[in-house]
């Protein structure tokens, strides 16, 4: 057979070119075990400060997710369309139980009016609006029970209505995942 001319070969070669030897001596069993170890979780101070701060930032972009309303980032209680339906039909219209936070603060500052009768009535007052929340709550809950059902027919979620009213008694810009809609704007 022909061979190509290669060119002069003046300095010798390190390594052969049959390849049988790799120009240092093959490492022990026990060498090659103790280059291979490594902690299973790294103990250095970076490593744990990268940990904290990509943990941190996935916290973030899990909060901000949630807060837009992005699905995969919802807990299981506020997934789906059916969920997504009643929170925009919460979220657009006025409930007593937003004003429950306010009313309590009320009462408790007209507690430290030294007038007995002031004080009584605040309280009966706190009480009455209490049971007017809750009243909205239930009618809050037959609405939605009502709309969800006209709207899916039978493949209506359980628990829509609980979820609609424990909605309605957070202030509007407490409630998480944040409202999408504004007031007024009820879902078809």
């Amino acid at each position: 057979m022909a061979q190509t001319p290669s060119a002069p070969n003046d300095a010798p070669s390190e390594a052969p070119s049959s390849g049988s030897s790799k120009g240092r001596p093959t490492p022990s069993r026990a060498e090659q075990e103790a280059a291979r170890k490594r902690p299973l979780v790294p103990d250095t101070k970076e490593a744990k400060a990268r940990a904290k701060a990509d943990l941190a930032q996935q916290r973030d972009k899990a909060r901000a997710g949630m807060a837009a309303g992005d699905d995969r980032y919802l807990t299981a209680r506020d997934k789906g369309p059916q969920r997504r339906w009643v929170r925009d039909y919460v979220d657009a219209g006025w409930h007593l139980g937003e004003a429950v936070m306010p009313a309590m603060v009320l009462v408790i500052i007209m507690t430290f009016v030294p007038i007995t009768a002031l004080q009584y009535y605040s309280f009966m007052g706190l009480w009455l609006f209490i049971f007017l929340v809750i009243g909205d709550m239930v009618w809050t809950s037959i609405r939605v029970k009502r709309a969800a059902k006209a709207k899916w027919g039978d493949k209506v979620e359980k628990g829509l209505g609980w979820y609609a009213a424990m909605r309605s008694i957070q202030m509007k810009f407490l409630r998480l995942p944040k409202p999408q809609v504004k007031r007024g704007e009820h879902p078809k």
